[in-house]
């Protein structure tokens, strides 16, 4: 399909207007309230502004944007346009920003006011610099433009860059397809979101998990996301449940953890309409789903996704939950197991997870190697360890490079933090490799306690958590060194930086 109908903005945007949406509210900030009408005056605003600017059609503008309204309106706008946004994670230290602005050659940068000072020594380099306040909003924009950019379903809408958590970030080019893609098929058939719904995601808009929970998905069928700024600390996301009352919540395993250990977490996790939790960014511990399931009373589907298929493609359901593997493929993708030789193994055996599916990446920018090894033909490779088990659950392993070969035998590093993390003294867990005296790659952990533990013997609490992991899982898996750290080392969207580990090890 090619034509305005083919720009993704229509169907997120204009389409509600058209089907009579205009008045709900689509967007909620600590300062505004934004509806449909008002975001398609706001994105055709924007769209002019960047047409009046002389910013052509498939140039780059990057947004250093925090959670408020005017993320949706720069984005879509954007899109409108026929121009390419590209969000940056707002945490990046400028040094890292300042190559992703490079990199992607962007005409132009949208920011958010608190965030402009610390990127000012990286702007030389670009033509235009557009300022957002939190609370007012962009100023001086120009008469809406209703022209839709034509487009193509295959043409490239925006950009999202990798993590970077073991190099430099990678932009990921995603097609006006994909977006609608991840709304039919996970949201509609994992949530079955409703125009009555509003979602609340602790993950940030600046990466693909956040852009799907709080924007993909409710503009998917015109409901509402509340957008929350700041550093989503469990203080802050129990406040912005008890103000909001959302009925589905997005988190990432160490949220969910952080969350279990606070005094006031209870029954509906402070809101009385919550339905659904989801998670992403790493494997949920089976532990926390049980005790959560138990605290709040709503499971959390525990799901993978990745930056170059957009959003969740493996996931638990309503009704199918089973704590402790990754669910199964979602409808509309379909996932395989495979060894070293690209043949699928057996189930209970481990190998790479490759997935297929209408959401995948068209590639990295300027990374012709990277994007052949990844993406092989309709097939994308996860670089994640994965078990099928025999009735078509899959099992997270770990990362590929993270893997390790303990006694001859194959050892999953989360399988270890999993075990320490069901230990009522530990909060959260990282497992890596380590050699001993004589070479032999061994386990060895780093560990968060929890406050009422930490004035324990080490000495004694080290025992006991390494016999509590040989009696849980196997007596030549037990960690031989264990640590006790204030905090572990994470990527901006809650990943463990376990190379980081390493080089400590």
């Amino acid at each position: 399909m090619s034509g305005a109908e083919g720009n993704a903005a229509d169907y997120f945007v204009a389409r509600h207007i058209r089907e009579g949406r205009g008045g709900r509210t689509a967007f909620i900030d600590p300062w505004r309230r934004l509806t449909y009408a008002e975001l398609d005056t706001a994105t055709a605003r924007f769209a002019a502004l960047l047409r009046n600017a002389g910013i052509e059609r498939e140039r780059r503008v990057a947004l250093v944007m925090l959670d408020t309204i005017d993320f949706p309106i720069v984005f879509w706008g954007a899109i409108r346009a026929g121009v390419i946004p590209v969000p940056i994670n707002t945490l990046l230290t400028p040094e890292v920003a300042g190559y992703i602005l490079a990199d992607s050659r962007a005409a132009a940068l949208v920011v958010s006011a608190p965030l402009l000072p610390a990127l000012k020594p990286v702007l030389g380099n670009i033509p235009r610099v557009i300022v957002s306040d939190p609370q007012s909003g962009l100023a001086d924009l120009p008469a809406p433009d209703p022209e839709l950019a034509p487009c193509s379903h295959d043409e490239v809408a925006f950009w999202l860059y990798s993590s970077g958590s073991t190099g430099a970030p990678k932009g990921v080019r995603h097609l006006h397809s994909s977006l609608k893609a991840t709304a039919d098929t996970y949201a509609a058939n994992i949530l079955g979101l409703t125009p009555d719904d509003i979602v609340f995601s602790a993950a940030k808009l600046f990466f693909a998990y956040g852009l799907g929970n709080s924007m993909t998905f409710p503009m998917a069928v015109g409901a509402g996301a509340v957008l929350f700024p700041d550093r989503p600390t469990p203080d802050a996301c129990l406040d912005q449940m008890r103000r909001h009352r959302p009925t589905l919540f997005a988190g990432a395993p160490t949220l969910y953890a952080a969350l279990l250990a606070h005094r006031d977490l209870g029954k509906g996790a402070g809101s009385d309409r919550l339905k659904t939790c989801i998670s992403a960014g790493e494997a949920l511990p089976e532990q926390i789903g049980l005790r959560w399931k138990e605290t709040v009373g709503t499971d959390i589907l525990d799901g993978i996704g990745s930056t170059e298929m957009l959003h969740i493609f493996l996931s638990n359901r309503p009704g199918d939950i089973r704590y402790g593997t990754t669910g199964k493929p979602v409808p509309g993708y379909e996932c395989r197991v495979v060894g070293e030789d690209g043949r699928d193994t057996p189930a209970g055996e481990s190998g790479e997870l490759i997935v297929r599916g209408p959401s995948a990446g068209d590639g990295y920018w300027n990374q012709r190697e990277k994007s052949r090894r990844t993406f092989r033909g309709e097939w994308t490779h996860t670089g994640d360890t994965y078990i099928r088990d025999a009735e078509g659950y899959y099992r997270y392993c770990g990362r590929s490079d993270d893997m390790l070969k303990v006694s001859g035998i194959w050892v999953s590093p989360f399988e270890v933090e999993e075990a320490l993390i069901a230990h009522p003294s530990v909060l959260e867990a990282a497992v890596v490799g380590h050699e001993d005296r004589d070479g032999l790659t061994k386990p060895r952990a780093f560990i968060v306690l929890k406050e009422a533990a930490k004035g324990q013997e080490p000495a004694g609490l080290t025992e006991l958590l390494q016999t509590h992991v040989k009696d849980r899982i196997g007596v030549w898996k037990y960690p031989r060194w264990v640590e006790f750290v204030d905090g572990l080392p994470k990527t901006a969207t809650g990943k463990i930086q376990r190379y980081k580990l390493r080089e400590v090890a």
